[in-house]
């Protein structure tokens, strides 16, 4: 009977290849199994071993190539059978990439596993449009919220009323679908309208494209703008510091 594998939950960063980390890059290319997303740099599959098991598991909004449950069965069957497995998911695996639910499934079963943590989406694409999360003089503090709730919820888990009051920068992860729903709702709630915001679509890659304008405007200016997923919003002062530090040229 085959020694049980181990299952990597691998973080793939948000999306330049190059800002995966060296132990993430190392089980890619030694593992027997590679397990991935849809946000996935295409060039790190070029990483693996001859012989390397592939298994796309990608999701996009509307479409699911495999459920959730059935994703978490197949990293156990793949362990079962003796497999090294590299569960390389889009962005941190801990930061809304489901990946407590499918580390709950290993225990459940028995299966080893460990965690790679990585650059996720909020970090590196406000770096690459020159947007500090966090300044001295601007925001002290700054919060992760998911546009995408589970549908399942009898009730919100964002305090909405909270975090328009508060100072600090908010980045909304899965946000598209409902961003000018979301923007009325923080001005209602008391945000100021006027507060610089950002979209930025495909950041750190050569599809970078970014979208600037406030909290009352940004929607709209998507919009016309045609922007959609995957994209990054950030709203807050320090959003408005992007036009001056703008150093990255998705063009070169």
């Amino acid at each position: 009977m085959a020694k049980t594998g181990t299952v990597y939950l691998v973080g793939a960063g948000p999306g330049d290849p190059e800002l995966l980390t060296v132990k993430g890059k190392r089980l890619i290319e030694s593992c027997d199994a590679l397990v991935y997303d849809y946000l996935v740099d295409e060039s790190i599959k070029g990483w693996i071993k001859p012989g390397c098991e592939l298994h796309y598991v990608g999701k996009q909004a509307g479409f699911h190539s495999m459920k959730q449950e059935l994703i978490e069965a197949l990293l156990v069957e793949l362990a079962k059978s003796g497999k090294s497995v590299v569960r390389l998911k889009g962005g941190d695996p801990f930061v809304f990439g489901r990946g407590g639910e499918e580390a709950e499934a290993l225990r459940k079963t028995g299966i080893p596993y460990e965690v790679i943590p990585a650059v996720t989406a909020a970090l590196g694409c406000a770096a690459y449009c020159g947007i500090p999360l966090t300044h001295r003089e601007w925001s002290s503090s700054v919060t992760f919220i998911s546009g995408h709730e589970c549908p399942d919820k009898e009730a919100t888990m964002v305090d909405w009323a909270s975090h328009a009051q508060s100072e600090a920068t908010l980045v909304l992860y899965m946000s598209m679908g409902r961003l000018g729903e979301i923007c009325d709702r923080l001005v209602s709630e008391g945000r100021d309208q006027e507060t610089p915001a950002v979209v930025i679509q495909w950041g750190t890659t050569a599809r970078q494209k970014s979208v600037r304008g406030t909290l009352g405007s940004i929607a709209w200016l998507v919009e016309e703008a045609g922007l959609g997923p995957p994209s990054i919003v950030i709203i807050g002062k320090v959003a408005g510091l992007g036009e001056v530090l703008q150093w990255f040229d998705p063009s070169i």
